[in-house]
C-alpha cells in the first residue's frame, strides 16, 4: 500500500505522522514542567520545615523547676553571681516576666529591672536576705535621718539634730514630708536634696549613675553609666546602664563616689553643687586616687586616699546594725586606733577557729581575700572581724577587699608616735600625716 502526499507536500489528514514541534511550544512545555517542579519542591520545604519544632534555648532553674527561655535573647549576659547561679535561680525567681515567652513585650511582662529596689525587695530578695533587707532599712544610708534633722534644727523645727524623721517612716522616725507651712527653705530641701540615699534615684549624669537598694553598692556603674557587658539585648550608646549584669562585694572607691565626694549643699539655695574639677582623667592610678578621694579643701592620711572605703568602713557601718542613728557620726566607729592601736597597746584581735565563723563567710564571699581558719585577724571595738587584715609572722597585713593589693599596717605602739588615744577624729592624725594633695606621687 503507497501513502500519498498532498499538494502542499503533508500527509493526507486521515493518515498525518508526528512531526516536530515549533520552538514556541517546545519552551511552553519546558516552563510549564519547571514551574510544575518548582512547586513541587516548596511544598515539600514548606512541610518538612514546619513539622520541625523551632530550635530554643531553655533553661529549668532548680529553684523553680520551671522552663525558661530567656537567654533566647540575653545570649551572653553576664552569672549575676555564683551564690546566684542561673542553675539555681534562673532568671524569672528575680526578675519576674513571662517565663514562656519568645516575643520581648510579652516575656517582659511584669518584668522587675532591679529586684532590690525598695518596692520589691522583700518580695524578690527577702526569702534568703530577710535580715539584711530590715538592717539596711534602717541605716543611716537608707533613712538620711542625719541631714533631715540636721535641716529642721537649723530651721528652728526642732531644738536639737536628735533624728525624728526620715526620707520613709521605720521605727519611731516619721516619713520626712515637709508642709506648707514650714520654711521654704526646708521645702527646697525636700524637692532639690533627696537623691543621695539608698533609696533614692541618682542623678541621671555623669559620675552620678547608680542603681537602688542592694545594687546601690554591689552593681557597679562606669561613671559615663554605660553597659561594656557581653549581653546584645542592652544597649551600649544609652546611659543609665550597670556596667556589667553582675553582684559585687569588691566594691571600689568610684562606686562610693557616685554619692559621695561629688560636691556640696549651698545651703542658702538649698541645691546640690556639683564639684568643678571632675571627671579627669589623670596618667596614674595613684594621682586620680589622690584627686577623686577627696575634694579639694580636705586633709587626708595615705590610708585614706591609697585605700578603698570599704577597707576600712565594715559592713556594720555601711549597712547598718539594725539601730536607728541620728547621724553618720554615731554610725561610723572605725578609728586610727582601730587598726594602728595606741602607745599602749595593740589593736585588738582573734584567732579564726572554725570554716563556719563570720570572717570566713565574708572572706570567701570577696574574690581578693584568702583567709584560713587558724588566722589571726583584727577585731573592732564592737567584736566585727576585720577579715582582711591578718597578722603575717610578726607584721598585720591587710588585703585591699576591692583590688586584693596588700599592705603592711604599721603599729603606734613602740613607735615614736606621740599620739592621744582620746583624740581618735582624723584631723588629730592629720596633724602629722597629712599627704600634700600637690606632692602626692
Amino acid at each position: 500500500m503507497t501513502t500519498s502526499i498532498d499538494q502542499a507536500g503533508s500527509y493526507p489528514p486521515n493518515q498525518r505522522m508526528l512531526t516536530a514541534q515549533p520552538a514556541s511550544s517546545r519552551s511552553m512545555i519546558i516552563i510549564v514542567v519547571g514551574l510544575s517542579l518548582l512547586g513541587l519542591g516548596l511544598m515539600i520545604f514548606i512541610s518538612l520545615h514546619t513539622s520541625q519544632p523551632v530550635t530554643t534555648i531553655s533553661i529549668r532553674p532548680a529553684r523553680t523547676g520551671e522552663t525558661e527561655y530567656c537567654l533566647n535573647c540575653h545570649t551572653g549576659i553576664e552569672a549575676i553571681s555564683a551564690s546566684h547561679s542561673i542553675e539555681e535561680f534562673g532568671c524569672v525567681s528575680c526578675h519576674g516576666g513571662d517565663r514562656s515567652a519568645l516575643e520581648e513585650d510579652a516575656a517582659h511582662t511584669g518584668l522587675v529591672r532591679n529586684p532590690s529596689a525598695p518596692e520589691t525587695v522583700e518580695q524578690y530578695c527577702g526569702e534568703c536576705h530577710a535580715g539584711q533587707i530590715a538592717t539596711v532599712q534602717r541605716s543611716i544610708m537608707t533613712t538620711y535621718a542625719g541631714a533631715i534633722g540636721l535641716i529642721r534644727r537649723t530651721f528652728g523645727l526642732q531644738p536639737d539634730s536628735v533624728a525624728q524623721y526620715a526620707v520613709q517612716a521605720v521605727g519611731h522616725l516619721q516619713a520626712f514630708t515637709p508642709t506648707a507651712s514650714d520654711p521654704s527653705s526646708v521645702q527646697t530641701f525636700a524637692d532639690n536634696c533627696l537623691f543621695c540615699h539608698v533609696n533614692g534615684e541618682g542623678l541621671p549624669a555623669d559620675s552620678f549613675y547608680r542603681s537602688t537598694g542592694c545594687a546601690t553598692c554591689h552593681v557597679l556603674f562606669a561613671d559615663d553609666g554605660l553597659y561594656v557587658g557581653t549581653d546584645p539585648t542592652i544597649s551600649r550608646t544609652e546611659p543609665g546602664h550597670a556596667q556589667t549584669h553582675q553582684f559585687t562585694t569588691a566594691i571600689p572607691y568610684t562606686q562610693c563616689n557616685h554619692c559621695h565626694n561629688r560636691g556640696n549643699y549651698d545651703l542658702r539655695t538649698m541645691t546640690f553643687v556639683p564639684r568643678d574639677d571632675v571627671p579627669v582623667d589623670l596618667p596614674s592610678e595613684r594621682e586620680q586616687r589622690a584627686h577623686d578621694y577627696y575634694q579639694p579643701i580636705s586633709q587626708f592620711t595615705l590610708c585614706e586616699w591609697e585605700l578603698d572605703c570599704i577597707d576600712c568602713h565594715t559592713s556594720q557601718e555601711v549597712m547598718g546594725a539594725g539601730l536607728l542613728y541620728n547621724d553618720s557620726a554615731e554610725a561610723q566607729y572605725t578609728q586610727c586606733q582601730t587598726c594602728h592601736g595606741t602607745p599602749d597597746s595593740p589593736p585588738l584581735e582573734t584567732v579564726v577557729m572554725s570554716p563556719d565563723e563570720l570572717a570566713m563567710t565574708w572572706a570567701d564571699l570577696n574574690p581578693h581575700v584568702d583567709l584560713s581558719v587558724g588566722d589571726t585577724v583584727m577585731l573592732t571595738e564592737r567584736g566585727e572581724p576585720l577579715y582582711n587584715i591578718r597578722r603575717i609572722a610578726d607584721e598585720w597585713v591587710l588585703t585591699g577587699k576591692a583590688t586584693g593589693e596588700t599592705y603592711t599596717v604599721p603599729l603606734v605602739q613602740g613607735s615614736t608616735c606621740q599620739q592621744d588615744p582620746t583624740q581618735q577624729v582624723s584631723s588629730a592624725c592629720h596633724e602629722c600625716h597629712t599627704y600634700d594633695r600637690e606632692t602626692t606621687p
